[in-house]
């Protein structure tokens, strides 16, 4: 047995297997080197989304021709296995028209670049961190840290925003304040506490708008402007800090009212005839 497995390593077929165990495993390393090495060279030039499309389009073409080379040396055709990949392509999209929808909407997502990853999206009902931009799918980390996987048709076909796209952001603050309150105070107290706040940006400046005669109510619209990153801390502080200037201005917010008249019955024992 020992005889045969030397005459074995020294035939050429266990050359050629040797020669295709050492090409996969040379394409392994050259791969992910030259995966890391785009991924350092592009870091400067490209958004991180282009560096992790780059990064895996490299990887996988160098271990696919390395793959190829292996099946070479141990007498595959190249031919045959293009003609086969190529059938079962064609099959394949017959089979999912869903997951080939889902592949040409992601191309399109790259293309269009909506958004990056780190992003904040929100689709639908659900609001969450980017976490990667597929060719199938979207990922996303809700704010409870919830994993969520979002097919690329769904957002090309649904309204998506965008909540960190641009660099500040408006917070519309709307409440209403008693028939009694003089408006024009209400305007500087406002105005006062906005200015008073570090969160809240000089310019674009704080915006009183009245938006009119509530049933219970003068209606208000107070708009105000921070950096993305303050967005949360500034809607949290300024409705405090408003709702304890307006306590010590005796500044009534009130709530819904109802008055109801009761219409008082004739007396019907006044009007019926007299019974004969």
């Amino acid at each position: 047995m020992t005889a045969s497995l030397l005459h074995w390593l020294q035939s050429e077929q266990a050359g050629h297997i040797l020669k295709a165990v050492i090409l996969l495993l040379a394409g392994f390393v050259v791969a992910g080197a030259t995966s890391r090495a785009v991924s350092r060279f592009c870091s400067n030039n490209f958004s991180q989304h282009h560096i992790v499309l780059f990064k895996r389009l490299v990887y996988w073409l160098l271990l696919a021709l390395f793959i190829a080379s292996a099946l070479k040396q141990l007498g595959f055709s190249l031919s045959v296995l293009l003609g086969a990949a190529g059938v079962l392509s064609v099959a394949l999209g017959f089979a999912s028209q869903t997951s080939a929808s889902n592949l040409i909407s992601g191309l399109f997502l790259i293309g269009e670049q909506p958004f990056q990853l780190g992003d904040t999206i929100k689709v639908g009902n659900t609001t969450g961190e980017v976490l990667s931009i597929d060719l199938l799918s979207v990922k996303l980390r809700t704010f409870d840290n919830l994993y969520v996987r979002i097919p690329n048709e769904s957002l090309i076909k649904s309204e998506m925003t965008n909540l960190t796209r641009f660099p500040i952001r408006r917070f519309d603050l709307l409440l209403g304040v008693a028939y009694k309150e003089n408006i024009a105070q209400v305007r500087q107290l406002m105005l006062q506490v906005a200015d008073n706040n570090p969160l809240c940006l000089d310019e674009p400046v704080p915006m009183f708008l009245f938006l009119g005669f509530g049933d219970s109510s003068l209606n208000i619209q107070f708009s105000v402007w921070s950096k993305r990153e303050n967005f949360r801390d500034l809607r949290n502080s300024l409705q405090e800090e408003i709702k304890q200037a307006f306590d010590l201005a005796g500044i009534e917010i009130p709530f819904p009212q109802r008055t109801v008249h009761l219409a008082q019955q004739p007396d019907s024992s006044a009007t019926a005839p007299a019974q004969k």
